[in-house]
């Protein structure tokens, strides 16, 4: 086991590099979601560095101020288990992306030297981490997108590292172009252990219009969230929610179905998301999978009961150096609990729109109320897409934003009966089946977002539905 020393910045460390010819280190210099899961692959051309033996003798920390040494020796650890130089190269970019999502620092750089002194060993490094703290107050002004083809515009405040191991007290506020409103408090603290994990207590208060439902919203809760990491890109979510919600009538034109559904409720659940996300990259992704399991339970306190359950999946095949062929699949069920409280009218599935259903109007699929939808328990929807570079515009820089767009969406919903038959179930599911295709352009904002302009074309649909025939725009973060 090697040394370990905690120390205030002096003299800014020589860059020293890899080993004795003295190349400066090739570790990435701004971490995207990218290069977080590419960095152990990092090419260092003439070198075969796995067969270069070596171990960490000693570690340096350097610009610790109020941060306590314990929780960096704890992360730290895996450094003196290397055996060769590639797995301190893989070891040293892993624990950097730990410190920094700790929130105590806001840049961590890596210098790695030959060890010296009475105690080096012949294949001894010495690694040192420059971490720079976070200031006792931090302040952000953001965009952000929701699921319902919105954006919003968020004010944040933080108080980060606040008892010296990553703990931070946060408040936020945000107003979306949708009449929206959210207000949220909370309290982070990291724990310790290789999980990642993090513990969040919440205050939330969030205001919503649903003009295509006929009704306004607005809850009021509390949320703890246990999130960790079970294997490489694996996450989980353990939650507990109580909400209280309130449901109002929005207009004079809002169905009776919808009154009669209004008023307040209380929910006290238990949620389980569990995600595995294997793609290169968020936006525009060359490569890999995407699998998303959301598990609620509603019935701890309060006076509704239903489990509901949803999916999503998404798979990327590269064609050709520029061509992407995607395909996505995302479903959901709702079972009421007992003899209590329905679910509410917020609880329900809706499908439509250029976020979930392109071709279709936001909430334009499914069970009706006058021209109000209603949702329902059971949904899937399905997409085919093909994504290429615009024609004419040669890659890189400004032209890497964009990517011509070919898709078939289909999907349905429905207050399904299901029984035993397999075979019946399927051919339930398959019933008045929505099919939509077309074409258009989609561009990226920056790691958070994307932006399409589609010409959506309605080929299946029914009476009641509320189509788009044409261009239809869409902003948003996770798209069908």
């Amino acid at each position: 086991m090697g040394t370990v020393q905690a120390k205030e910045a002096q003299n800014k460390p020589v860059d020293v590099g890899a080993f004795s010819n003295k190349e400066p280190e090739n570790g990435p210099k701004d971490e995207s979601r990218k290069s977080q899961r590419t960095k152990a692959n990092v090419s260092y051309p003439g070198l075969k560095l796995k067969s270069v033996k070596a171990r960490v003798d000693k570690v340096n920390i350097e610009g610790l101020g109020r941060t306590k040494d314990d929780i960096i020796i704890n992360s730290i650890q895996p450094l003196f288990t290397a055996g060769d130089f590639m797995e301190v190269l893989k070891q040293a970019h892993e624990i950097r992306e730990r410190l920094v999502s700790l929130g105590c620092f806001k840049n961590v750089k890596i210098f790695i030297d030959t060890s010296s002194g009475k105690k080096a060993t012949p294949d001894g490094l010495e690694v040192t981490f420059h971490v720079d703290e976070m200031t006792r107050l931090t302040g952000a002004v953001n965009t952000l997108f929701g699921s319902n083809n919105e954006g919003s515009v968020a004010l944040s405040l933080r108080l980060p590292n606040l008892m010296g191991r990553g703990e931070r007290i946060q408040a936020e506020c945000s107003y979306g172009n949708r009449r929206t409103s959210n207000y949220n408090f909370g309290f982070v603290k990291p724990l310790r252990g290789r999980s990642n994990a993090f513990f969040t207590t919440s205050l939330f208060q969030q205001f919503s219009e649903q003009p295509a439902s006929g009704y306004k919203q607005i809850d009021r809760g509390l949320l703890f969230d246990l999130a960790f990491t079970s294997a490489p890109l694996v996450r989980h979510n353990l939650q507990w929610e109580t909400a209280w919600r309130d449901l109002s009538v929005l207009n004079r034109t809002t169905a009776f179905e919808i009154r009669e559904m209004s008023g307040p409720s209380l929910k006290g659940s238990l949620r389980h998301i569990l995600s595995v996300d294997r793609r290169d990259q968020l936006i525009f992704p060359r490569s890999g999978t995407l699998l998303r399991l959301t598990t609620e339970y509603a019935g701890i306190g309060g006076n509704v009961n239903f489990l509901k359950n949803e999916a999503q999946f998404q798979a990327n095949i590269p064609l050709s150096a520029d061509v992407v062929f995607q395909a996505t699949l995302h479903s959901g069920l709702l079972k009421p609990i007992g003899n209590s409280k329905p679910p509410s009218l917020c609880d329900h599935f809706f499908l439509g729109g250029p976020i979930s259903l392109r071709g279709f109007e936001s909430r334009g699929v499914g069970p009706q109320a006058g021209r109000n939808a209603i949702g329902a328990s059971t949904y899937w929807a399905g997409g085919l897409h093909l994504y290429s570079p615009l024609p004419f515009i040669r890659p890189g820089g400004f032209g890497d934003l964009f990517r011509a767009h070919l898709f078939l969406n289909a999907g349905n919903i429905g207050n399904f009966e299901f029984t035993d038959d397999y075979n019946h179930n399927l051919e339930v599911l398959g019933q008045n089946m929505r099919i939509a295709y077309g074409l258009g352009i989609a561009m990226k904002l920056g790691e958070i977002a994307r932006v399409e302009l589609n010409y959506c074309i309605p080929h299946s649909y029914q009476r009641t539905d509320f189509i788009n025939k044409g261009l239809q725009f869409g902003i948003g973060f996770d798209f069908l």
